[in-house]
Order: C-alpha cells, then structure tokens, then sequence
C-alpha cells in the first residue's frame, strides 16, 4: 500500500506529465479556489461511468505513458 505522500507525489507528477506545470498550477487553483467537490462532480460531470470504467481508463492512460516513457 502506498503512502499518502507516494500518492500526492505519483498525482502530482500525472498532472504535470499531462498538463504542464503552468496549467497543473492553474488547475490545482481553480481546484482550491471553487472548493472543488469531486462527489458533487462526479454525479454531474461524469453520470456515464463507473468508477470502474474510470479506473481502467487510468490504467489505460498510465500504461500508455510508461511505454512511452521507457522508449
């Protein structure tokens, strides 16, 4: 089981491998800012999946990124 710092650390570079760290920064304040709620979201942003669908798809994504990474 990871820690909660291996977690944060392991988003934050997601975020940044994904976004840029201009646009990471931005997110992570509008996040703030809005007092994001990710159960509120979830129900109106993505009504279509479950969190299963949504797991798979990041597993998808983060195995993509590690090939692309070791090539």
């Amino acid at each position: 089981m990871k820690t909660e710092m291996e977690i944060r650390m392991q988003g934050m570079q997601a975020l940044i491998n994904k976004l840029g760290l201009v646009e990471t920064e931005r997110f992570l304040a509008a996040v703030s800012r809005d007092r994001f709620n990710y159960t509120q979201w979830r129900r109106t942003e993505l009504p279509e999946l479950t969190i299963e669908a949504i797991a798979e798809q990041g597993n998808e994504l983060a195995d993509k990124l590690n090939e692309t990474k070791n090539t």
